[in-house]
């Protein structure tokens, strides 16, 4: 299942029927069964990903982010965990782990996250809510909100 072309650490944790595609970048994260990864996708330590959902390539799911099942993640989506990211302290001393706060991101059970979103540390995107492509998202997302735009913003509610 590791092939040459993943790079798949030894505490990754796999679900059943998980599908990995190659030049993928998988550390101390879990992924839920019937879940596909595609390429040039990194998933970091402590994130989990629900059963039956599909991260599409080239995104980045950071430290913090728990996604739900059911969720669709687009192509080239963002996720940050840190409000106020530097590589340096104030006194010029390199950031190590105890120097910032990761903030934690949750996606619930069928959520969508259009291609190239940003989303901002700290956000629960509700579930069934819909995230539009290019949209950066830096509040909140009802359960069924639909949203666009930088910042993002309602455009409708589920009936």
């Amino acid at each position: 299942m590791n092939s040459p072309l993943q790079r798949i650490a030894s505490d990754v944790v796999l679900g059943k029927d998980v599908i990995i595609r190659d030049f993928v970048n998988l550390y101390g994260c879990t992924i839920g069964d019937g879940s596909q990864i595609g390429t040039f996708v990194e998933v970091q330590r402590g994130v989990e990903i629900g059963k039956n959902c599909k991260i599409s390539s080239h995104s980045f799911l950071c430290e913090g982010v728990k996604i739900g099942d059911g969720v669709f993640i687009g192509h080239g989506v963002m996720f940050t965990n840190d409000k106020f990211p530097a590589s340096v302290n104030p006194d010029g001393s390199l950031k190590e782990k105890a120097d910032w706060t990761c903030l934690p991101t949750v996606v619930e059970d069928g959520a969508a996250i259009g291609s190239n979103a940003t989303i901002l540390p700290g956000i629960t995107i509700g579930a069934r809510a819909l995230v539009g492509a290019g949209a950066v998202v830096t509040k909140d997302i009802a359960p069924g909100a639909v949203v666009a735009g930088n910042p993002a913003r309602p455009l409708s509610k589920e009936a």
